[in-house]
């Protein structure tokens, strides 16, 4: 689905942030969108956080049937 490779990208540039916030003490998000209070940046962290818990559901979903590509 579009929306798991979304919340996917969304969380894993969350995940960068928080390894350069851990390892350097620089947060990306903030230095590129105007603070940590920034108008956008917050909007960018919700984004992650909302992203993050879709991420949680692909934990206990079934898998799907892969599709056959004419190969057996």
């Amino acid at each position: 689905m579009v929306i798991d490779k979304i919340a996917l990208t969304l969380a894993i540039i969350g995940a960068l942030n928080w390894g350069s916030v851990g390892l350097f003490g620089f947060d990306c998000v903030a230095f590129l969108f105007g603070g940590q209070i920034g108008m956008l940046s917050r909007v960018i962290y919700t984004l992650v956080g909302l992203a993050g818990i879709w991420c949680i559901t692909m934990l206990f979903r079934e898998k799907e049937p892969m599709e056959s590509g004419g190969q057996a």
